[in-house]
């Protein structure tokens, strides 16, 4: 979907002019944000300035501050698993992550203090885990666990 969409489909639920209102902003610009700038009449929207900014500097905090702003949190999507005919291996690295997150956090909390570098080893097995597990679920979703066989000469 692309930035002038979603905020067209915003604006289907949300006043522009309260945004414009809110932003200190004109009406036709918030407007002119939802349509395709291909035409000549869209304007370069906040979406695509965020966009732009990430990709200028590479700094993925970006797109992770956009999300706190939310309640949310940023996850990367991780590179498709190729099926190789092993699914043990792939679920078995998937509890490992798991387990090595579960004994981060009871390293951790074993003196009943979490510091914050603790609390930031925690987050990152936690970010690590969703990751592998979306990747997981994508590689799925995607069929990519589908027609191999065990045993099929081509897993060999």
């Amino acid at each position: 979907m692309h930035s002038h969409d979603v905020l067209r489909e915003v604006l289907k639920k949300t006043s522009a002019k309260q945004i414009a209102s809110d932003m200190g902003l004109s009406l036709s610009l918030i407007y002119k944000w939802a349509e395709p700038p291909a035409d000549g009449s869209g304007a370069n929207n906040p979406l695509d300035r965020v966009g732009q900014l990430i990709a200028s500097t590479g700094d993925l905090r970006i797109a992770q501050w956009v999300c706190e702003q939310c309640e949310g949190f940023f996850i990367r999507n991780p590179k498709s698993i190729q099926h190789t005919g092993q699914l043990i291996p792939l679920t078995n690295d998937i509890v490992q992550d798991f387990a090595d997150m579960l004994a981060t956090i009871a390293i951790s909390s074993s003196d009943n203090v979490i510091t914050n570098k603790e609390a930031k080893n925690i987050r990152d097995r936690w970010e690590r885990l969703k990751s592998v597990t979306e990747g997981f679920v994508r590689a799925a979703e995607s069929g990519n666990f589908e027609g191999i066989e065990p045993g099929d000469p081509e897993t060999s």
